[in-house]
C-alpha cells in the first residue's frame, strides 16, 4: 500500500531539546503554490485540535488586505518581500513567545519571500542578511500543498489578494517547493481532482506530524 509521504519522518536531534528557547521554536509552516489549500488546512486543524496549536496568519494577505501597497515594479517587489519577510518572521516570534506549551501552525513561512522575490535581482537571503538554511532551521516541520494549477485546476477561492495566472501559479509552486524540499521534515501533499480529498490527506499528514512533535516535547 502506497503512503501519501513525500519522505518519511526522520529523528531530528533539535526536537529533543526542552529548554524553552527550544520549545518557542516548535513550528510547522504549511506552504505551497497559490491555490493549494494550505490556509483552509489550517483553519480546520486549529478548530479540531484546539488549545495544543496556535495559528500564525500569513502576512503577506494581512498586509495587502490591511492596505499595504502592492505594485509590479522591481523596487516595489523587493520593498514589498522585505516588509513581508519581517512581519512574518515577527508575528512568529510573538505567537512563540505568546504560547510557549504549543505548536505553532505557520501559514507560509519566511522563505517564500524568495519564489517572489526579481530572479535578476540576486539572492534574496543574502539581501535580507540571512541564508536558507538558517531560515529552514526555524521550522520543525513543512507540509508542502502543491497547487492545483499544477494538475490544470482552477485556483479561484477566498483570499481576495491573489492575482497569480494558472500558469504564474505553476512556476511559483515549483520555486517554493525547490527551497522548501531542502527541509528535513518535508511532506508534500499532491494535487487531486477532489479538494475534499486532498485536504483529507494533508489533515491526516499535519495531524500525524504534530502527534510526533508532541511527543518529543513532552511539556506541552
Amino acid at each position: 500500500m502506497s503512503t501519501p509521504f513525500e519522505k518519511p519522518f526522520p529523528e531530528n536531534p533539535r526536537l529533543t531539546q526542552t529548554s524553552a528557547a527550544s520549545r518557542h521554536r516548535c513550528r510547522i509552516v504549511l506552504t505551497g503554490g497559490p491555490g493549494g489549500g494550505k490556509t483552509t488546512a489550517v483553519d480546520l486543524f486549529r478548530r479540531e485540535i484546539g488549545d495544543g496549536v496556535v495559528v500564525v496568519p500569513e502576512a503577506a494577505t494581512l498586509m495587502f488586505t490591511g492596505g499595504f501597497p502592492r505594485y509590479a515594479e522591481l523596487d516595489a517587489v523587493r520593498s514589498s518581500q522585505r516588509a513581508i519577510y519581517h512581519v512574518q518572521r515577527n508575528l512568529e516570534d510573538i505567537q512563540a513567545t505568546r504560547y510557549p506549551d504549543r505548536i505553532l501552525l505557520c501559514d507560509r513561512g519566511t522563505i517564500d519571500g524568495a519564489a517572489y522575490w526579481p530572479e535578476s535581482d540576486g539572492d534574496f537571503f543574502a539581501a535580507l542578511g540571512t541564508s536558507l538554511e538558517e531560515e529552514l532551521a526555524r521550522y520543525d516541520g513543512v507540509i508542502f500543498f502543491e497547487s492545483a494549477a499544477v494538475g490544470g485546476l482552477g485556483i479561484e477561492g477566498g483570499n481576495p489578494v491573489r492575482r497569480e495566472t494558472l500558469e504564474e501559479a505553476v512556476a511559483l509552486d515549483t520555486r517554493l517547493r525547490k527551497f522548501w524540499s531542502q527541509h528535513d521534515r518535508f511532506v508534500l501533499v499532491h494535487h487531486h481532482p477532489s479538494f475534499l480529498r486532498k485536504i483529507s490527506v494533508g489533515l491526516g499528514i499535519l495531524d500525524e506530524m504534530v502527534t510526533d512533535l508532541q511527543k518529543s516535547f513532552p511539556l506541552m
